[in-house]
């Protein structure tokens, strides 16, 4: 059991390191390809990247800890100080979630009448990719892609609760 959940932690936490490096290069590639996108001239762009970024940073050291201290202690469970940084953390996000709906409005205000729409538009799906991403780590799992997690839903056809979430419940519950 101990090498499955080992197996698990590391497909996540390299998986979302490769989605870091993956966007990273995507974005790059669509800049070069589609200039008339102007995408790198958008703040909205910037500030939606930025976020899915940082959150999948988060992602990355959250499952590379868990990861870590079974194979050096043969606990999964996430030490207090790392679920302690990642709440803290989670005021930043919401913050940039708040702000960037402003950064929208900017871009057009700044941009208008010649509005790129395409690159609106991707950065507006990079923005509610990276709330999506952000209610999955901190609040409800919305990612099943294990044979686990799917017996799970159609169980008790319900979302599960997002293990950092958990863990904040169990940190502030030991307070």
């Amino acid at each position: 059991m101990k090498k499955h959940v080992e197996k698990r932690l590391s497909y996540l936490y390299t998986g979302e390191s490769m989605a870091v490096v993956g966007f990273i290069i995507v974005s790059f590639l669509l800049n070069k390809v589609y200039p008339q996108l102007q995408l790198y001239s958008l703040a909205s762009f910037w500030l939606s990247f930025f976020l899915l970024e940082f959150l999948l940073v988060q992602g990355s050291i959250y499952w590379y800890s868990k990861w870590r201290r079974l194979k050096s202690e043969s606990t999964s469970v996430t030490p207090i100080q790392m679920v302690q940084r990642l709440k803290k953390v989670q005021k930043w996000n919401i913050g940039l979630i708040l702000a960037l709906p402003f950064m929208f409005v900017i871009d057009v205000l700044q941009w208008f009448p010649s509005l790129p729409i395409g690159g609106l538009s991707i950065a507006g799906f990079i923005y509610i990719f990276a709330i999506l991403e952000y209610i999955n780590y901190f609040h409800i799992q919305l990612s099943y892609d294990n044979s686990s997690d799917i017996k799970y839903l159609l169980k008790s056809k319900r979302l599960k609760q997002a293990c950092l979430r958990k863990d904040f419940e169990r940190v502030e519950g030991s307070k």
